[in-house]
């Protein structure tokens, strides 16, 4: 089965802008995720439609795509860079993993994790959930909400905390309820990229601003494996900072050993 890495990365983002390029213990850190990406998939590449993001990753060594400054989403970008790595490298890819930019300590176990699922042939699309920790906020609109079926396939996505737990006040309802955060990190079928990214938006997903609605209400089936381990993603300069925290502290303890 023939995979490949895809990082979808834009300039201009509406809270960051140039978040791409932000430096972590001096590395930007669309480098970060590269790095980490690379151990995992032999084929690994960067999306963008900036010249500033693609000669920075020319400069560490990496690969890039240009793609048309038009898309709306990420998977829209990864549908445009899967034609484009195809048309390169003349390799028919089976399964494209979208690995987000602001993810830069994703571990290499959590992306096999999720390539990993389509050795099941009746996975379309895959995507990784963790439990909300005891001290995390599961009221944070910035951190979408998972809801699970017993096939372990996601039934909804929210910015809102669900489930609702009735007759509890909010502040209790994770100690009756288990949580599950969504990790951005979306691994689909090839031809399933293709068909999905032709679809117009749903009325869910305008609702929540969250495109994976869109696949849901038009029947795909998302599988969904989860993870113990933590990632941190950049949505804000904040975030930055506490991001560059634990990057000093990793680097520190490397030194010791």
């Amino acid at each position: 089965m023939n995979i490949v890495g895809i990082i979808p990365a834009r300039y201009a983002s509406t809270r960051f802008p140039g978040k791409p390029l932000a430096l972590i213990a001096g590395k930007p850190m669309i480098q970060w995720v590269f790095q980490r990406a690379s151990e995992v998939f032999e084929h690994t590449y960067v999306a963008t439609d900036d010249i500033r993001i693609a000669d920075a990753v020319k400069k560490f060594g990496g690969k890039v795509v240009m793609t048309s400054e038009s898309h709306q989403s990420g998977t829209d970008r990864c549908s445009e860079a899967l034609d484009k790595i195809q048309e390169s490298t003349s390799i028919k890819f089976d399964v494209v993993v979208n690995i987000q930019g602001d993810e830069p300590f994703i571990q290499a176990q959590q992306l096999q994790k999720v390539a990993g699922c389509f050795s099941d042939d009746s996975v379309q699309i895959a995507t990784l959930v963790k439990t909300f920790g005891p001290n995390e906020d599961i009221f944070n609109p910035n951190t979408p909400k998972v809801i699970i079926n017993s096939k372990s396939e996601a039934i909804y996505f929210s910015r809102n905390a669900i489930p609702f737990v009735r007759g509890k006040e909010k502040e209790d309802w994770k100690y009756f309820r288990k949580y599950f955060k969504h990790i951005g990190l979306y691994a689909y079928r090839a031809a399933v990229l293709k068909e999905i990214t032709l679809l117009p938006q749903s009325s869910l997903e305008i609702a929540e601003s969250l495109e994976q609605l869109r696949w849901i209400e038009n029947g795909y089936r998302i599988k969904v494996v989860e993870t113990n381990l933590e990632t941190l993603a950049v949505d804000t300069p904040e975030d930055l900072e506490r991001v560059k925290e634990y990057a000093n502290s990793v680097l520190k303890e490397r030194e010791k050993d």
